[in-house]
């Protein structure tokens, strides 16, 4: 399995993810979205984006391994934030991801969403690319 990280020339250079990813592998994973649960699927850190998005990067990282993946295998994340404000969320949900990525950046995307699960606050899912 590899993937290409790439940032065109052209494009700005982001910190903490690729423009473009090229994956060649032989098997796919779809990640459903992470919420902010422990085991037991109850809300950890109610209000509070730093504690919730550090559990659902957790969460990703398990689901990864359940499926025989790891994090650098990972191609695409979309991560839905309840009220998005760039400014302030930016860098607690960077922070949550680099926790789990390290220096990997798979290609993503960012939603503002007007709410998820009550009391929920951000959502992550995944896609990955492994060899068989």
């Amino acid at each position: 399995m590899t993937l290409e990280c790439i940032n065109p020339q052209d494009l700005p250079a982001p910190a903490t993810y690729s423009q473009v990813v090229v994956a060649t592998g032989t098997r796919l994973i779809f990640v459903a979205g992470q919420e902010p649960e422990d085991i037991h699927g109850k809300l950890v850190g109610r209000g509070d984006l730093t504690v919730q998005a550090r559990q659902v990067f957790a969460n990703l990282g398990r689901a990864l391994a359940a499926a025989g993946a790891l994090p650098r295998h990972v191609a695409r994340i979309t991560i839905y934030v309840v009220d998005y404000r760039r400014d302030d969320h930016l860098p607690i949900i960077e922070a949550a991801r680099v926790a789990l990525f390290g220096d990997h950046k798979p290609a993503d995307v960012v939603v503002g969403v007007a709410t998820l699960s009550p009391g929920y606050l951000i959502e992550v899912d995944a896609v990955a690319v492994v060899d068989a």
